[in-house]
């Protein structure tokens, strides 16, 4: 599945401080050889350089509970 521009999605990296996040992709970027990578903002910053394997669609439910804590 590809991500475009203001999805919602959850991140699962073990080795970023946001994995298990959800936020928002902010650009996508493709490489020589064709493969795409993400830009997603979070609250506390953002991570570059996300590969679309680590990558998942939000759901709807969970982004609009993290936005009625704020």
């Amino acid at each position: 599945m590809s991500f475009e521009k203001d999805d919602q999605v959850v991140l699962n990296d073990e080795h970023s401080e946001f994995d298990g996040e959800s936020g928002t992709i902010t650009q996508t970027m493709e490489s020589m050889f064709g493969d795409t990578t993400y830009t997603v903002s979070f609250d506390d910053g953002q991570e570059t350089g996300v590969p679309e394997s680590d990558l998942e669609e939000a759901d709807e439910d969970a982004v609009d509970d993290e936005d009625a804590d704020e």
